[in-house]
């Protein structure tokens, strides 16, 4: 199987991490082929199976990982001993500062975010689409590195996959986005307006303390390649392609 990394957090000798593609699983069309979601309607043995061959690949257990209920919220989950791979919290991030714990990101569209603190030895991912962009979770991601684990935010490093892009995001609430202050991330094309979550979370991450130097966002869009990631815009019926990482 392929995955894509993060050239910088790759070189962290303690640290796994990795973006899954589609490819490299055994669930059937329309999910072909690494689905890792439960809640699109593929097979559950087929969602396993994907589990562990990824599992397999980054080297860690399956059921020590935590993913999530992704509910486009910007809540923040501490992870704890009840959480693992049976027992996914409600939320759109999560964060720890224990080893040996993978945690997991699902999107098809929307964008998997990876954050790691090198310094006091924090991870995180989170889900933002374009209510999670709204509602500005990547601030209450920031502000729980720093207020719950002591983290400088200018030491986080933060690492966006494959996401869709202004030139596909196609949406009807530039209302909306304007009274957020958010006219900087719209486009207008005609009569059609597209809106840059990257250019969105980009702002909120810099607001909130983390350095340009630090933020890595792929340039890749999810819809335009569909044929590599999963895509919602392009297939309503899809599945899940993910962020993971995990200090050893």
């Amino acid at each position: 199987m392929k995955i894509h990394q993060s050239p910088r957090l790759k070189n962290q000798a303690k640290l796994i991490h990795a973006f899954s593609l589609r490819d490299g699983g055994v669930s059937l069309a329309p999910f072909n082929s690494l689905n890792l979601a439960f809640h699109v309607g593929d097979k559950e043995e087929a969602v396993l199976q994907n589990h562990d061959i990824l599992a397999s690949h980054l080297n860690y257990k399956r059921e020590t990982l935590v993913h999530m209920k992704q509910i486009h919220s910007n809540l923040v989950h501490i992870v704890d001993a009840k959480d693992n791979f049976s027992n996914p919290p409600t939320c759109d991030a999560l964060i720890t500062d224990k080893t040996g714990i993978p945690l997991m990101v699902m999107v098809a569209d929307c964008s998997p975010l990876l954050f790691y603190d090198d310094k006091k030895r924090v991870i995180a991912v989170a889900h933002a689409g374009r209510e999670g962009a709204f509602k500005n979770i990547v601030k209450n991601v920031v502000k729980s590195f720093v207020d719950d684990f002591g983290s400088d935010a200018r030491d986080i490093f933060v690492t966006i996959g494959a996401s869709i892009g202004v030139c596909c995001y196609e949406v009807g609430i530039k209302t909306k986005a304007e009274e957020l202050g958010l006219e900087f991330a719209i486009k207008q094309r005609g009569d059609a307006i597209f809106l840059d979550i990257s250019k969105i979370l980009k702002s909120q991450l810099l607001a909130s303390g983390i350095k340009e130097q630090n933020i890595e966002i792929s340039k890749e869009c999810s819809c335009c390649k569909d044929s590599k990631y999963f895509s919602y815009r392009a297939s309503k019926i899809t599945g899940r392609f993910a962020g993971v990482i995990m200090m050893r």
